[in-house]
C-alpha cells in the first residue's frame, strides 16, 4: 500500500491541505503511510455549515429517522470493514485488535440505532421525566423536555481506536440530532478518514452533519459558542490546556473529557490459587496488556493482589506473558502487534524508566526489540513490574505507561486494597475478582465514586462477561478526577451531552401540544366512534372513552379467589381483613378490578387494535369494597409509529367509583394497525 493522501471533508467536499502537510509513519516498519494537514481551511465556516446546514436537517428529523440512519452507518461499515481492517494493520493492531475497532465501532452505531427505534419517541422533542403538578386545580403544570443544541459538537479523538473511539462519540450525537466535526489523532488518521468516506458513500446523512480535519483544528476554539460542545480524549495535561482556552471559559463551551486512568484490578481477599476466580484474574491481566499492545485507556494499570498471593500471581502472569509473540500482525502466530509509532515507543520506554525508580521489572525488556521484528517499528515487549511498597511508591499511582506495563502489587486487607485504588485519583474502570458477596460489598462502597465503571467478575458471569477493558454502549464510559471527569455513552444518558433540558411551565393543553403527548386537565374528545375503532394515524391524542359503571359483588370476589387460587386473606376474610390498617375490610382483589376495566373498556369486535401488551404505573389507590361501583375513563396519551403496518399507543386509564375517586390509576399499551 503506497503512500495515503488524506483530505478534510469540509462544508460538503473533500479538500486537502493547502500549507503544513506532514507525513505520518507506518507502525510497523516506520516509513511514511499517509500525509495529511488541514493548512488553508476556514475553520469558522465550517462550524457555520454544521450550524446553519447540518444542525436544521438533522433537526428535521425525528428520533426514529435518526436511528434509522445510524444503522444504515453500521451497515455500511460492515459491509467494507475489510477495508479498514486493512489499514487497522498498518497502526499495529492485529486483526483481534481491528475487530475491537472496527466490527466494535459498528456495534455501537447498531446499539444506539435500537435504543433509538426502542426507547424514544418518534418525534423531535424527548420528555424528560412526568408532568409536575404546580396548582391545586390541576390547570398549571410543569414538564422538562430535552432539546437538541443548536451548535456543533467537535470531537477530538486519540489515537487508540481510530474508527470505535469516533463512533461511540457520533451515535449519541447524530441520535440526539447535533451535527459533529471529527478531529481524529494524526497517527492513525487514515483509517478514521476511511471510515468516513464509507459512511458519507452511504448516503443517508444530511449535508453538514458530519465533517472532517484530519490535522490541526487551528482557530476552530475561537468560533464555538454556548451552544456547541468538545468533546475530547487524550491526555490530562492536553484537556487542561483545552478547557483553559479563553474562548471555552467565556461562551460556557460544554467540555467532555475522557483522560489519563490508572485503571486498577483487585484480586479477592477469598481467592486462592485454586479457585476459578484466580485463573479468571490472570487470564484478564494477561489480556489488558497485549491486547492494542495495551495502548488502552481502559487497560489495567495497577494490579492488587494479597500479600500472601503476591508471588504466585506473579509466577502464573509471567507464564501467560512468556507465551505471546510479538510482531507484524500479518504473520501467522503473532498474538501482539506494534504500538503505534516510534515516538509512542520512546513515551513508553521513559515512563517504564520512571516506574523503575520504585518498582522491578520482572518480565520483559523495555528496551529491546522483539524477535523477528522490523528494527524501524515501533515493537516491544510485554513488562511486568512488581513493587513491595505500594504506600512508598508515588510514581505507580500517578505514571501511565500507555503501552503493554502493568505493575504487580501486595495489600495488606480490603481496607488497604481500596485505599490503594483509590490513591489513582479516578479511573475509568477498575475490576474485582471474588466470590465472596461481601467482599464485593466493602470493595464497591469504597471505590465506586472514584471510578465510571466497576466489573465484579467470578465464575458465574466469566463465559458472557466483556471483560475489564471493554466499554459498552448501554453504560457510562468516562470516570471522575484524573480520568477526566466526563462521560460518553451510557445508553440514552450519553444524548444529554448534546441536548438542553428546559423546564416549560403552562396550562396542560399548551404542554400536551407541545410534547404531543396529553397531559390530564388537556381537552378530552368524546366525539364520534369508541376510540378502538379508529385506525393509528385517524386516533387523535385526547380521545376519551367513559365506560358505563359495574357493581363489584362479594360473589365477584369469592367467584375471582376461587378461580385463580388468589385467597388472600384481605379479600377472604372479613375479621382479618378489618385489622388491617390499609383496608375498612374484605376488598376486591387488585387484578379483578383490572380485569373489571378492561371489560369496560374494551369494543370486542375485530378492528384496528392489534393487540395489548402491557401496562406501566400502575397503582392501587383507594380499595373497593363489596356494593362499589366501578368505571374507567380511557384517554389517548400518546402514539409512536413502529413500521407501515402498525404503530404503539399509551392509553391513560383512571378507574373510578360511584363517588369520582380514583381507585386505579394505570398507562395501558396497545398496537394498532396503521
Amino acid at each position: 500500500m503506497g503512500l495515503l493522501t488524506l483530505q478534510n471533508f469540509v462544508g460538503g467536499e473533500w479538500r486537502g491541505a493547502t500549507a503544513g502537510a506532514v507525513e505520518v509513519p507506518s507502525a510497523l516498519t516506520g516509513a511514511p503511510a499517509a500525509a495529511l494537514g488541514s493548512g488553508g481551511l476556514d475553520f469558522g465556516a465550517m462550524a457555520i455549515h454544521a450550524r446553519t446546514v447540518g444542525g436544521p436537517a438533522l433537526r428535521a428529523m425525528t428520533f426514529h429517522d435518526r436511528a434509522r440512519m445510524l444503522k444504515s452507518l453500521a451497515e455500511a461499515i460492515m459491509a467494507r470493514k475489510d477495508e479498514l481492517y486493512a489499514l487497522s494493520a498498518m497502526t499495529g493492531a492485529t486483526r483481534t485488535d481491528g475487530w475491537v475497532d472496527i466490527e466494535g465501532g459498528a456495534g455501537t452505531l447498531f446499539a444506539y440505532a435500537s435504543k433509538g427505534r426502542r426507547e424514544l419517541p418518534n418525534d423531535r422533542v424527548l420528555l424528560d421525566g412526568a408532568v409536575e403538578p404546580l396548582s391545586k386545580r390541576g390547570s398549571f403544570v410543569g414538564q422538562h423536555v430535552l432539546s437538541p443544541l443548536q451548535g456543533v459538537a467537535l470531537h477530538i479523538n486519540a489515537f487508540n481506536f481510530p474508527a470505535w473511539g469516533m463512533l461511540e462519540k457520533l451515535a449519541p450525537t447524530l441520535l440526539a440530532g447535533v451535527p459533529a466535526i471529527v478531529k481524529p489523532a494524526s497517527s492513525t488518521a487514515y483509517v478514521t478518514e476511511h471510515c468516513v468516506r464509507i459512511m458519507l458513500e452511504a448516503g443517508v446523512l444530511p449535508e453538514g452533519a458530519l465533517q472532517l480535519i484530519v490535522g490541526s483544528t487551528g482557530d476552530l476554539f475561537e468560533h464555538l459558542t454556548g451552544q456547541d460542545v468538545i468533546s475530547f480524549t487524550g491526555s490530562a495535561a492536553t484537556a487542561l490546556k483545552l478547557r483553559a482556552h479563553p474562548t471555552i471559559q467565556s461562551e460556557n463551551v460544554r467540555f467532555i473529557a475522557e483522560c489519563d486512568s490508572l485503571n486498577a484490578t483487585v484480586l479477592g481477599s477469598d481467592v486462592t490459587p485454586d479457585a476459578p476466580e484466580f485463573d479468571l484474574f490472570v487470564k484478564e491481566v494477561v489480556r489488558e496488556m497485549t491486547v492494542k499492545a495495551g495502548q488502552k485507556c481502559t487497560a489495567i494499570r495497577r494490579i492488587f493482589v494479597p500479600a500472601s498471593q503476591i508471588d504466585a500471581v506473579q509466577e502464573a502472569i509471567t507464564a501467560k506473558l512468556s507465551a505471546v509473540v510479538v510482531g507484524d500482525p500479518a504473520i501467522e502466530g503473532v498474538t501482539m502487534g506494534a504500538l503505534v509509532s516510534r515516538a509512542q515507543l520512546a513515551d513508553v520506554r521513559a515512563k517504564v524508566a520512571e516506574l523503575a525508580q520504585e518498582a522491578r521489572i520482572v518480565f520483559g525488556d523495555p528496551n529491546a526489540m522483539p524477535e523477528a521484528t522490523d528494527t524501524a517499528g515501533a515493537f516491544m515487549s510485554p513488562v511486568l513490574l512488581r513493587c513491595d511498597t505500594p504506600w512508598d511508591a508515588p510514581r505507580v499511582h500517578d505514571t501511565e505507561a500507555f503501552g503493554p506495563v502493568a505493575t504487580l502489587m501486595p495489600y495488606a486487607d480490603l481496607v488497604d486494597a481500596v485505599a490503594l485504588c483509590r490513591k489513582g485519583e479516578g479511573s475509568l474502570v477498575m475490576s474485582l475478582f471474588t466470590y465472596d458477596p461481601a467482599v464485593a460489598v466493602e470493595v464497591v462502597a469504597g471505590t465506586a465514586a472514584y471510578h465510571g465503571r466497576v466489573l465484579i467478575l467470578d465464575r458465574d458471569c466469566a463465559r458472557e462477561s466483556t471483560g475489564h477493558g471493554s466499554p459498552l454502549p448501554g453504560l457510562v464510559h468516562g470516570g471522575p478526577g484524573r480520568a477526566g471527569g466526563g462521560e460518553e455513552m451510557g445508553g440514552l444518558r450519553g444524548l444529554s451531552h448534546y441536548m438542553q433540558r428546559t423546564a416549560l411551565q403552562g396550562s396542560p393543553r399548551m404542554l400536551s401540544e407541545i410534547g404531543h403527548r396529553w397531559i390530564r386537565g388537556a381537552p378530552e374528545l368524546k366525539e364520534g366512534p369508541h376510540p378502538f375503532r379508529l385506525k393509528f394515524d385517524e386516533l387523535a391524542l385526547g380521545k376519551t372513552f367513559d365506560s358505563a359503571s359495574r357493581t363489584i359483588s362479594l360473589d365477584d370476589i369469592e367467584h375471582f379467589a376461587d378461580f385463580t387460587g388468589d385467597t388472600f386473606y384481605a379479600h377472604m376474610d372479613e375479621e382479618a381483613a378489618a385489622a388491617n390498617p390499609f383496608f375498612p375490610g374484605r376488598v376486591a382483589h387488585g387484578y379483578l378490578i383490572l380485569s373489571f376495566a378492561a371489560g369496560l373498556f374494551v369494543d370486542p369486535a375485530p378492528g384496528p387494535v392489534l393487540a395489548n401488551y402491557g401496562l406501566d404505573s400502575l397503582r392501587f389507590l383507594k380499595p373497593v369494597s363489596p356494593g362499589d361501583a366501578i368505571a374507567v375513563r380511557l384517554t389517548a396519551m400518546s402514539k409512536s409509529r413502529r413500521n407501515d403496518e402498525y404503530g404503539e399507543v399509551r392509553w391513560d386509564a383512571q378507574v373510578t367509583n360511584q363517588d369520582g375517586e380514583t381507585v386505579a390509576s394505570y398507562e395501558l399499551l396497545t398496537m394498532n394497525a396503521i
